[in-house]
This record gives C-alpha cells, sequence and structure tokens, in this order.
C-alpha cells in the first residue's frame, strides 16, 4: 500500500486564527543569556495524585518535579541530590539536544553513572531552541513511580514567535497506577511475566479522580468532593472570553497514548517537539508518550458557560477513566458544572483518524529541510519474543540489555569489553510476516552499539509486526536522544523501497524527536549524526523500554571533551580513574 504521507493540509483554520499566524519580522539582536541554577532533592514521600494516597518519587517535596523555564540560549544548572535510600537516579530532558554536553542527558550505563544513595550530581547544559519540553527519569521504570516535570524555554530577549496569543497554559499529561513501581517491575521480569495492567487514573498536571472515577467518566466532578484533598483537585483553566490562548501540552505517560479536547473548541496546532509547525486546525488530538505540542485556542463560546477539557486512552480497551478537567469563562464560578457533556472522542481503535492527525503535520515554511539523500539505513524490525521463559521486546531479535559501564566512558576510553558488537541492521524481510506471530519466538539478550560517522545522513526504519498473540499488533512512540529527525512517512504492512521510497516526504517533513508506529505499519525517519556522543532510540512506553525495546547510536565520540568524573565513576572506568591522578574534576583527551 501507499505512503499514507501526503504532502497537503485539508484542515481550514479559523479566521481569527489566521491573523494571529501572519509572518512576523524578528529582529536579530538578544540580549545576554543567563544560567539559571535549581537545587533538587530527590525523594519518595506519600501523595495523593488520583486522590488514593501512595508512595510518589518527587522533588523537593513536590510532585510533579518543579517546572523549569528558561529562555533560548540560557544554561541550566541543576544539583541534584538523591536522597532515596536503596537506588540510584538520573535525570534526562526530554527534547533538549545536548550540543556538546552529552554527559547530560541523564541515561544510566548510556551516557552517565547512576547518581548513588546520597551522592548529588551537577547537570549543566544550554537549551538552544524555544519550545514545549519535559523532564523525567531515565532509571528502571522511575518514570511510571512520578519522576517527571514540565522543562518551557521561550524565545530569547529581542525575538518573537511567529504567533501571537493572550495567555497560556502548561498541561503535562501522565497515567497512574496503585501498584507500586518495584512490584511493576518484578512483574515484567517473572515468568510467566505479570503486566501492568492499565493505569487506574490518568493524571492532567499530577491531579486525577480515582474515587469518583464514575462521576468523571460521565462528566459529573461536581460529585467529587475535593475538601482537603488539593493534590488530587483539577487544575482549572481559567480564561477571559474572546481571547486566544497557547496550550502547551506534553505527554509522560508510562503506557497511555491519548486523546486531547476541548469541548466546542477548535485548537490550532503551531509547535510539535520543540519545532514550528505549518498550522492546521483540529476538534481533538492524539497525544503519544514523548510527544509535546503548543495549540491555540480561541474562548470564543458562549460566555455563560464553563467547558470541559478530557483525555481519553488511544489504541488500547479504554479500562481507565478519562481525565477532566474545565475551561473556566470568568466571571463565572470555577465551581460551576459544564452543563454540555465531555468531548465524545473516537473510537480507541479508530487508527484511520489517529493517522489523518499525525499524517497533517508538516514543517513550517522556512524549516531546514532534509538532505535528500541518506548515506546509510537502518531497519529496525519491532517484536514481542521470549528470553528463558521471560516476555521480551526486540529489536531485529536482539533485546537491549544495558552494561554496567556507560557506553559514554567504554568507547572514550576504547574499553571494548564493555559491551558487544554491532547489532544487526536489518532483518530477514523476505521471510519473516508482520502481520503474524514470530515462527520462532526466541530471542537473545545484547548491548550492541550503532556506530554513526559523524556528520553522515542516517535513514531508520521502524517496522512494526505482530506480537506473540494472533492478530495484535501496538503501537509504539519511539524517541530520539541528542537529535531531532525529520519525519518522511508513514505506511502500512512492510515497507519497501522500491514501492514506498517515492511516496516519502523530502519537502516539508517535521521535525520531531519522537514518532509513532501504528499496527503492522512502518514509519521513515532522517536525521544527520552531527552532535557527538552516545544516545538512546527507544519506545517511549515505560514497561517496553524495561523489556528491551530499545537500541544506542554513538557517533564522534573521540571528539568529546571534558566529561566530569563524576557522570563515570562506575564500572570499568571508574577502575581506571582509580589508577590515575584523581586531582582533576573532569577527564581530557
Amino acid at each position: 500500500m501507499a505512503s499514507l504521507f501526503h504532502p497537503r493540509n485539508n484542515f481550514a483554520l479559523p479566521f481569527s486564527i489566521l491573523l494571529l499566524l501572519l509572518p512576523i519580522f524578528v529582529p536579530a539582536t538578544t540580549s545576554a543569556a543567563k544560567a539559571r541554577h535549581f537545587k533538587w532533592e530527590v525523594e519518595y514521600m506519600f501523595w495523593s495524585p488520583d486522590c488514593v494516597e501512595g508512595v510518589v518519587m518527587g522533588i523537593n517535596g513536590q510532585f510533579p518535579g518543579p517546572t523549569i523555564r528558561a529562555k533560548a540560549g540560557d544554561t541550566i544548572v541543576v544539583e541534584l541530590h538523591n536522597k532515596l535510600h536503596t537506588e540510584g537516579v538520573v535525570i534526562h530532558w526530554h527534547g533538549i539536544r545536548q550540543l556538546g554536553t552529552p554527559w547530560a542527558d541523564g541515561t544510566a550505563s548510556i551516557s552517565q553513572c547512576a547518581i548513588n544513595p546520597g551522592d548529588h550530581f551537577v547537570y549543566r547544559f544550554k537549551v538552544d531552541k524555544p519550545g514545549t519540553y519535559f523532564y523525567h527519569g531515565h532509571l528502571g521504570m522511575q518514570r511510571s513511580a512520578g519522576l517527571y516535570g514540565s522543562l518551557i524555554v521561550d524565545v530569547a530577549d529581542g525575538q518573537k514567535e511567529p504567533f501571537s496569543y493572550d495567555g497560556e497554559f502548561n498541561l503535562l499529561l501522565s497515567d497512574w497506577w496503585h501498584q507500586g513501581v518495584h512490584e511493576q517491575e518484578v512483574g515484567l521480569s517473572s515468568s510467566p511475566m505479570r503486566w501492568i495492567g492499565e493505569p487506574q487514573s490518568l493524571l492532567m498536571n499530577g491531579r486525577g479522580q480515582y474515587n469518583c472515577s464514575l462521576a468523571a467518566q460521565f462528566g459529573n466532578l461536581s460529585s467529587c468532593k475535593f475538601t482537603g484533598r488539593e493534590q488530587c483537585a483539577p487544575k482549572i483553566l481559567r480564561v477571559e472570553p474572546n481571547k486566544t490562548y497557547r496550550l502547551r501540552i506534553a505527554s509522560s505517560t508510562s503506557l497511555a497514548s491519548l486523546n486531547l479536547a476541548i469541548k466546542n473548541h477548535k485548537m490550532t496546532v503551531v509547535e510539535a517537539d520543540g519545532n514550528y509547525v505549518q498550522p492546521f486546525s483540529v476538534s481533538d488530538m492524539d497525544i503519544y508518550s514523548g510527544d509535546s505540542y503548543s495549540v491555540l485556542f480561541t474562548t470564543d463560546q458562549d460566555p455563560t458557560m464553563n467547558y470541559y477539557v478530557s483525555a481519553r486512552v488511544r489504541g488500547r480497551l479504554p479500562d481507565t477513566p478519562q481525565a477532566l478537567t474545565i475551561l473556566n469563562y470568568k466571571p463565572n464560578a470555577a465551581s460551576k458544572r459544564p452543563s454540555l457533556p465531555p468531548p465524545l472522542a473516537p473510537a480507541w481503535n479508530d487508527y484511520a483518524h489517529s493517522k489523518a492527525f499525525t499524517s497533517s503535520i508538516f514543517a513550517r515554511p522556512g524549516s531546514p529541510a532534509p538532505p535528500r539523500n541518506f548515506h546509510r539505513r537502518i531497519v529496525l524490525l519491532n517484536t514481542q519474543n521470549r528470553m528463558n521463559g521471560l516476555t521480551k521486546w526486540a529489536i531485529n531479535n536482539v533485546s537491549l540489555t544495558l552494561p554496567a559501564t556507560p557506553y559514554l566512558g567504554s568507547i572514550k576510553y576504547k574499553l571494548w569489553h564493555a559491551f558487544e558488537d554491532r547489532p544487526e541492521e536489518d532483518y530477514d524481510r523476505e521471510a519473516y510476516d508482520v502481520t503474524k506471530p514470530p515462527v520462532n519466538p526466541n530471542t537473545t539478550a545484547g548491548s550492541g552499539v550503532y556506530n554513526l560517522r559523524l556528520g553522515t545522513t542516517v535513514d531508520v526504519i521502524l517496522q512494526n509486526a505482530n506480537t506473540l498473540t494472533a492478530n495484535v499488533s501496538e503501537i509504539h512512540p519511539w524517541h530520539l536522544h541528542g537529535h531531532d529527525f525529520w519525519v518522511l512517512g508513514y505506511g502500512e504492512g512492510k515497507f519497501r523501497e522500491k514501492e514506498h521510497e517515492k511516496g516519502l516526504n523530502l519537502e516539508n517533513p517535521p521535525l520531531r524527536n519522537t514518532a509513532v508506529i501504528f499496527p503492522y505499519g512502518w514509519t521513515a525517519l532522517r536525521f544527520v549524526a552531527d552532535n557527538p556522543g552516545v544516545w538512546a532510540f527507544h519506545c517511549h512506553i515505560e514497561p517496553h523500554l524495561h523489556m528491551g525495546m530499545g537500541v544506542v547510536f554513538a557517533e564522534g565520540v573521540h571528539r568529546v571533551r571534558d566529561i566530569p568524573k563524576s557522570a563515570l565513576a562506575c564500572g570499568m572506568t571508574a577502575r581506571m580513574f582509580m589508577s590515575r591522578d584523581n586531582s582533576n574534576t573532569t577527564v581530557r583527551g
């Protein structure tokens, strides 16, 4: 079947939004960038994210963690103290490319050692472009435990966005389980596997309502009693009539793909993953784990009413009630119940609806275009497999197992025994039937790295397949660290060069850092390996990564300089440092 990606846009824009999207001339001068300093303590604490008390992983006594707000060009400095008693921790700054600071990417066993209990680590990095981002834990399944927060980068002083608005809101979406994260990890690594199940709640800015879920499911938040429960009371979006607002949206979900809508309000998508896109208007939008967007909406409805904002599960049987909050038109009381029901979401398995939205995202005119040709193509087959009685996810029949020594250190100092050889770059496309469970379901573990020549253009084809269960293929959102990539196209079935290459979009593909592969489909990506370091590329569904669904790219590691010793003080590199002069705070060379 031909590619589902067509470089055209059939969505009409409201006239009020069109006026706001006229080109803006950007001044060339900006003021000096700043260093913004933060001191964080990570610890477990009791919290009630959905009105049911449990244990969450918080920062400075907050859940979600503190929002970081900076301007493009600023340097972020976070001194992170690990107050967990028995486990390490790292923080990944999702969407920040870490140009020149690959050790600050926050990926345990890839870019750095885990920060030990009682220890601290200083993250120092530049936020080079404006956009909507977030941060989260990247060791084990600490994101599922609640270790996440928002990171907003505004345009530099003297610069302007290519659109205008009267106010803005930030909406961080997540999912929540009452079962503890360590119990989840043990279940996933058991034989037979004990699946984590569907989340009990969906959260908006860390707040949901489980113990009044039936009321919430039918849009009756007025029956939810929040007295003394400020931790789970919904964050109300208070607006004035006839204004235009920017809604920044990011999904840190561990499992759920979501559909977001504002009752009776159109949304105009203007940003995706920190990159401006060609504006288009929608009534609802799909948001996968790792995605971030900015949308504009105008408060042009009946000002005597309030309206529901809803998020519902997509791509899985919706056993989790929708998340709700209220768009409160001033001067109405925030407690005034909307007279209209919540937005009606598309059916959970209406993939045509999902593909129509995803395939309507194009780069804004003037955005960087992809190279016309590639130097290397890597095809990654996503499969569910078995290994020694365990259920695993694998890429080209290898389930990722991270080594004790971070790749950044072992490659930099040529400790080749710290990890395995290069993994396969393709699968047997003629023999393998992606529409059926694997004939041979067995897989192996591996810690190999794809070594990319610095400056080359790399194509990645993500190929989805059937799971171990017949007639089941799942959605997988894939996230690349250290880079943005161009999404050249989506398609159904098996990717075939002769059939599908002519349908790829090389004119205005969007730049993203997260892209979805649909059931039984493929997604084509292109990026330039221009950022020296070692970078994770993986499914952003937390249990899937935990079960091996990822790969590692390395490029130009010999050019990386001034790596903090504390980033590599574990495994083979720790033993190497012990034999050297310990007076230096960085490792040069």
